[in-house]
């Protein structure tokens, strides 16, 4: 089950447990049953702190729990948490072992301050890279308050509850029995649903803060050199993020950052973050900007208006707020997100073996998904707006060689269709003869590029049709003391490695512009 090298390091780690802890096993004679008690009896292997107890009280068979001997578990696996998820079965016994999390303090107490009881149940797939972030918040919750249980859910082991309650993709997470949210979510965003002062306390903290003298909008990868650059100059730099990493933690492969051949979006995400901490740069994250103030209407000072109602002031702003998966714009789609609506096909194709699917986008995008989508699903439908597919020839190649996929172009997808508790088909239109066309699916995957978050800018700074922040050479927006840097700005290119560059020369603008008098 665990490869020698992962056992080695597993061993490793077990020396850390404090205490003893123990595994409680519900489990059966099938295929997954037995290849749960291997893993089980592999880790007993690693650590003499570590017992195992076999149980029938547990809910699901097989699944197995960790605790504390003598203690009603809190943390349970139903499934078997590899790939992905084995950093979470790691993290689970060593935070159950008494080895200290690397959260700040002050999320350990929010979280032992917490009233009322939680049972968290979370449905994964093992190809899922999002979902350990939900995971393993929830399994720290569950250490360190005794209210809290945390469940992880395969959804491929469990397919009779994924389709009772209609799961379609992942990770979705119920709470008490309803349903509280999906998609990725970091345990401060997750403590923020569930502790309902949290937000006032926040905006609170964040009034009293001092102006800065750079306030970087954004901790994408153009945000963190930005925020890395101005701190390098010795003033005070703040950052300013509705989520640390921006797209970038959605990205799964990323194999053109030069001088690294191969990475992974949370990894690179994670050394920016590190990097960024290692200066004196205040990074307040999970806060959402609302609206941008000028100078000139300020008293001298750029100001920054959160939506939680607390307003941030600096003598100079670095926009660097990215941009994020374009959406169709067609009726049905916000109805069925997440219920056939999906962005993902690494996280929710699983879920969408064997059914006929489309992926709406012709790009590189659209058709490495569907060359993915293909090795699992019935069908799979290409749909490009264009007369011809813009993907790389290479990729097309391989698209066409498919047996079970269809491209269709110079199509306009017009609404999605569903049943009200899930999507059922797409209507589309030809666009060359005008004939409209209904057509059955389970699910259909949107990969039609990326938008400007630039919203709240209109009418402040001057964008482009796309809505993307015209800049000049130095990254100066439209407004004095105001720059910008990455995919929301009006740059031709898209790419992380262009975005750090820019976030650097946004950042290098705006000191040489104070340094000259310039604002």
């Amino acid at each position: 089950m665990i490869d020698t090298a992962i056992k080695g390091q597993l061993k490793a780690y077990l020396e850390r447990l404090q205490r003893p802890i123990e595994l409680v096993a519900a489990l059966d004679n099938s295929a997954k049953g037995q290849e749960m008690r291997e893993l089980l009896n592999e880790i007993l292997e690693c650590s003499a702190k570590v017992s195992l107890r076999e149980t029938d009280t547990l809910s699901r068979v097989p699944s197995f729990a960790i605790s504390l001997p003598g203690e009603t578990p809190r943390i349970h696996f139903a499934g078997l948490p590899m790939g992905h998820e084995f950093t979470s079965l790691v993290l689970a016994l060593l935070q159950t072992g008494g080895h200290p999390p690397k959260v700040e303090q002050a999320v350990i107490d929010q979280i032992k301050s917490l009233p009322g009881s939680f049972n968290f149940e979370t449905y994964i797939s093992l190809s899922c890279h999002n979902c350990p972030d939900v995971v393993q918040a929830l399994n720290l919750m569950a250490v360190l308050n005794p209210n809290v249980t945390s469940t992880m859910i395969d959804g491929a082991m469990f397919q009779d509850e994924v389709n009772a309650r209609q799961i379609m993709a992942v990770p979705t997470t119920y709470l008490n029995g309803a349903e509280f949210g999906a998609g990725r979510m970091l345990i401060e965003e997750i403590l923020a649903k569930v502790d309902t002062g949290a937000a006032a306390r926040a905006a609170e903290e964040l009034g009293k803060k001092e102006s800065f003298d750079v306030l970087v909008v954004g901790g994408g990868p153009a945000g963190a050199a930005a925020a890395i650059y101005a701190a390098r100059k010795g003033i005070r730099t703040g950052v300013l993020a509705e989520r640390f990493g921006g797209q970038v933690m959605d990205t799964l492969g990323i194999e053109n950052f030069i001088s690294v051949p191969h990475t992974e979006g949370p990894k690179l995400v994670a050394s920016l973050e590190q990097h960024v901490k290692e200066y004196a740069v205040d990074v307040m994250n999970l806060q959402r900007a609302g609206k941008l103030i000028p100078a000139s209407e300020n008293g001298g000072l750029v100001a920054i208006q959160l939506e939680n109602g607390a307003t941030l002031q600096a003598k100079t702003v670095i926009l660097s707020t990215g941009a994020r998966w374009r959406e169709m714009n067609v009726p049905g789609e916000a109805e069925y997100k997440a219920k056939g609506v999906c962005f993902c096909p690494h996280c929710d194709g699983p879920f969408y073996a064997g059914r006929h699917v489309a992926v709406i986008g012709g790009g590189n995008s659209g058709v490495e998904a569907a060359i993915d989508l293909a090795g699992t699903c019935a069908s799979v439908t290409v749909l490009e707006f264009m007369e011809t597919l813009k993907a790389d020839q290479v990729l097309q190649e391989k698209l066409r060689t498919l047996p079970n996929v269809e491209v269709h172009t110079n199509v306009q997808t017009l609404e999605v269709e569903g049943d009200g508790s899930r999507m059922t088909a797409l209507r589309t239109k030809d666009r060359s003869t005008g004939a409209e066309k209904r057509l059955p699916l389970d699910g259909v995957f949107v990969q039609i590029g990326l938008s400007a978050n630039s919203k709240l800018f209109a009418g402040i700074l001057d964008t482009n049709r796309a809505g993307e922040i015209l800049t000049d050479k130095e990254c100066r927006t439209s407004v004095p003391g105001v720059y910008a840097a990455g995919d929301v700005t009006d740059i031709r290119y898209k790419q992380i490695v262009i975005a750090m560059g820019e976030g650097a020369k946004a950042a290098l603008s705006a000191s040489e512009d104070r340094i000259k008098g310039i604002i």
